[in-house]
């Protein structure tokens, strides 16, 4: 069985939820922009020869970037949705990856990725793969909204084995790809790669990993990133 690692990073989204005039990925942090930090974990990481990298076609700041003249970066159109944009990732390994190479995806919105976390979860890929995961530790409640669109308690979850799926998550490249083509075909909704490997039967491996793993989403992230990469 091959032992070769493709990382695959979509970077294609506008991040909305930021409110600020550009991508999120491109937001200045630690003097640097985000995906820079996010890019310098994954190519510095021994086992990570390149990396395919998933961009809009109109995009105008990958220009600025540390890296957009590195030799290592493979680029991929971006999609509609997060999962098309990985299917397109998918693609252009194809003719480079056999279907067992391991396809590593992260998210291009968690800058603070260590190599420890990294090393456990590739030590601990079974049949279906793995991804970090972090167990839920605060009380979780099922809401519903109501007619005057207030958010009221339905129930209390049970938070026993929750965990918040985090990235990377790795799987073997003929197996993801098909399962995106099958979850897409079929109009299954998926939020990440392993709902996908669900959908088609697998059982993908919870690795928990570190909860400083945080993607940023929203503007109060950035500072929280900040903090965390200050401080390995």
């Amino acid at each position: 069985m091959s032992n070769r690692y493709w990382p695959l990073l979509p970077a294609a989204g506008v991040g909305k939820r930021m409110g600020s005039d550009r991508p999120k990925q491109y937001l200045e942090l630690n003097g640097r922009m985000l995906i820079d930090h996010t890019l310098s974990v994954i190519l510095s990481y021994p086992l990570f020869n390149s990396a395919v990298l998933v961009l809009s076609d109109d995009d105008p700041y990958w220009s600025a970037s540390l890296f957009a003249d590195d030799s290592r970066i493979v680029r991929a159109p971006g999609g509609k949705e997060r999962c098309d944009s990985v299917l397109n990732g998918l693609q252009q390994l194809e003719g480079k990856a056999a279907a067992d190479d391991w396809v590593v995806v992260h998210d291009v919105a968690r800058p603070c990725l260590r190599h420890a976390d990294i090393d456990a979860l590739l030590a601990s890929l079974g049949d279906s793969g793995a991804l970090l995961a972090s167990p839920t530790r605060d009380t979780m409640k099922r809401g519903i909204r109501g007619a005057d669109g207030r958010v009221r308690i339905d129930h209390t979850v049970e938070r026993e084995q929750l965990w918040h799926a985090l990235t990377p998550q790795v799987f073997r490249y003929a197996e993801l790809k098909s399962a995106l083509e099958k979850a897409l075909s079929q109009g299954f909704v998926v939020t990440d790669e392993a709902s996908a490997i669900e959908f088609s039967g697998g059982t993908p491996v919870l690795v928990e990993g570190r909860s400083d793993n945080i993607k940023v989403t929203r503007p109060e992230d950035l500072l929280l990133a900040s903090l965390f990469l200050n401080n390995p």
